[in-house]
């Protein structure tokens, strides 16, 4: 196969074009036994080339013309067939990924950092599986879109997704009707996104997969229940939290139930309390009772055009969320405030349950390592055409994501463990040539 792959790899280095080829069909090899079937590993083959080539559009039609121009027809109703109908498990083929992915990012530095986040598509219509008005983050606001959430490993150099769920908001999986006409499992039962996340994690730990600290926005940071159950699994956090979550003041904590006396008629009180001159604080009024010498410019790492830098400020405080409804303080933790100088209040905020004894920059590359999430989910966006598919199945969602997945894998392992993103490209990829009639469905006339 690899005499037809040299027909697009394409390098100034002929050596390095031949390794690349050959690395890609040991790749592929490596993946296709997950596949369960030998008829469904050149569509793979046909579907992961695509995804690899350069092109506005990566759904399916698209990519069989320019896989093979000459039998469009024949090609395009078998990568279709494969990625829209095909049995074969998301699960297993990403896992294989993972197992081979792996051990080439670490070979750079090791794993140091669990990534969660959600990526919205934008959907015209309304009858693509999971699609609804909703915070779409490409666009910044309410949108009708798709949803879903990932769980990304981590270090500096790299990052791999190794979970990837389409988020099924209640109007959907409550309605009999759409669940069957999109194929939905039965065993998709409605979860909020901190939810699926959690499960994506306790997955990972089951798997064994090399730990790192769990990094997440506000919209996971924000709830508890997320954060208790991270710890739970035995991994540390460092997640985002809004100005209005609710903390003790350094040294303080609720009141125990012991010190809360009885209810009426005897009852021992079990939940903890508060009182009037005892009482937890939003961390931007907290942030806005520190000294100015409580903030020290800090910078993390070097930006495009400057050396990112800010003002952070760091204390030990006990969270206060639902504390009405325990019997036990939170355990302290790390509160991280960033005020940036030109500011005239905070502008972000983290809980951290990294070490007592980590420095302040250390925990502030911590939380900063989401970036390279942002920066690879681009890559997968704007190169592989993770957004791109056009089918309204929950089958063909995933399976389209998780090939996207597996073609970045192979990005990963030809430039040696460094992101795609990374501006460390050894090989470009060519096309071959379209018909000139050659138009999409879809496409303007």
């Amino acid at each position: 196969m690899a005499l037809i792959l040299m027909r697009y790899f394409v390098s100034n280095d002929k050596r390095s074009t031949q390794v690349s080829a050959k690395r890609f069909d040991e790749y592929i090899d490596a993946l296709a036994p997950e596949l369960g079937h030998l008829n469904r590993v050149q569509p793979f083959r046909s579907y992961c080339t695509g995804l690899l080539l350069p092109g506005k559009r990566k759904s399916v039609e698209p990519m069989a013309a320019r896989i093979m121009p000459t039998n469009l027809r024949q090609t395009h109703q078998s990568m279709h067939h494969f990625v829209a109908d095909s049995p074969w498990n998301d699960e297993r083929l990403l896992a294989r990924v993972v197992n081979l992915v792996i051990p080439v990012i670490q070979k750079r530095m090791p794993i140091s950092a669990w990534i969660v986040d959600d990526t919205g598509m934008p959907k015209k219509g309304q009858h693509s599986v999971g699609v609804s008005h909703q915070y779409c983050g490409q666009l910044g606001k309410q949108a009708n879109c798709q949803v879903a959430v990932s769980l990304s490993v981590a270090n500096a150099h790299a990052s791999l997704p190794v979970s990837y769920r389409l988020y099924l908001p209640k109007s959907w999986s409550e309605d009999p009707l759409r669940r069957k006409t999109t194929g939905v499992p039965d065993e998709i039962v409605f979860q909020t996104k901190p939810q699926i996340a959690l499960e994506q994690i306790g997955n990972a730990v089951a798997a064994g997969i090399p730990r790192g600290v769990v990094i997440a926005d506000a919209a996971y940071g924000n709830d508890n229940g997320f954060r208790d159950g991270v710890t739970a699994l035995g991994l540390q956090y460092a997640v985002s939290i809004q100005a209005s979550t609710t903390v003790w003041r350094p040294g303080e904590s609720p009141v125990l139930p012991h010190e809360r006396g009885e209810k009426p008629h005897g009852r021992p009180i079990t939940r903890l309390g508060q009182t009037a001159d005892r009482k937890p604080i939003a961390v931007l009024d907290l942030a806005r009772e520190l000294p100015q010498s409580a903030f020290a410019d800090v910078a993390w790492r070097e930006g495009t055009n400057k050396t990112l830098r800010s003002r952070f400020a760091t204390m030990r405080v006990r969270a206060a969320n639902r504390d009405n409804q325990r019997s036990t303080p939170h355990d302290v933790e790390w509160l991280l405030i960033e005020w940036p100088k030109d500011e005239d209040a905070p502008t972000k905020y983290w809980l951290s349950t990294l070490d007592e004894s980590v420095s302040k920059s250390d925990l502030i590359n911590t939380v900063m390592t989401r970036w390279r999430i942002e920066r690879d989910y681009q890559n997968l966006k704007q190169e592989l055409g993770l957004g791109h598919y056009e089918g309204r199945s929950w089958r063909g969602f995933h399976h389209h994501a998780t090939l996207c997945i597996a073609a970045y894998g192979f990005l990963l392992i030809d430039q040696g463990g460094f992101s795609p993103s990374a501006g460390h490209w050894r090989i470009e990829f060519a096309q071959s040539s379209l018909p000139d009639n050659f138009r999409p469905r879809g496409a303007a006339n």
